[in-house]
């Protein structure tokens, strides 16, 4: 498995990322006014997630700093890991 390059995610896909997820953390339920929220890779880049809009999900920064690099177990029933 190679890692994938980081490219910056352009603004206008954050904002539909966001959006789709109802401005909601994606593991906690946090709000967009209760927590700083992140657009983040369900399949870390490192482990080779893609830069596409179906491995990006809306969390929130202290799950997004516990989550790091690894892989969530609630996705692998949707991904082949």
């Amino acid at each position: 498995m190679s890692k994938t390059p980081r490219i910056p995610i352009p603004p206008e896909v954050r904002k539909y990322v966001f959006e789709r997820d109802r401005y909601h953390c994606q593991s906690c339920g946090k709000t967009n006014t209760e927590a700083n929220l992140n657009v983040d890779h369900i399949i870390p880049l490192a482990r080779g997630g893609k830069n596409d809009l179906s491995n990006l999900q809306t969390l929130c920064s202290t799950c997004n700093q516990r989550k790091r690099d690894r892989l969530d177990p609630r996705f692998k029933r949707y991904f082949d890991l």
